[in-house]
């Protein structure tokens, strides 16, 4: 299920699902917040890192800065 398809009855049953069960007026801004989620995880899933190396190959104070101010 993707989460626009995702209504707050939904929200509310997969909530109850792991463990969090959610006051009725909830339902529905539960919902809200997770299609937010999802459309920004897919905007993010779409970029193109290339050959970016995973944060932990990044060592603070090892820069090289070759310009002048």
């Amino acid at each position: 299920m993707s989460a626009d398809d995702l209504t707050p009855p939904e929200a509310a049953r997969w909530a109850a699902r792991s463990g969090l069960p959610l006051a009725p007026e909830r339902h529905a801004g539960v919902a809200a917040t997770a299609e937010h989620i999802h459309s920004v995880v897919s905007v993010l899933r779409e970029l193109d890192l290339g050959d970016t190396p995973p944060s932990a190959a990044y060592r603070a104070g090892g820069e090289q800065h070759h310009g002048t101010v």
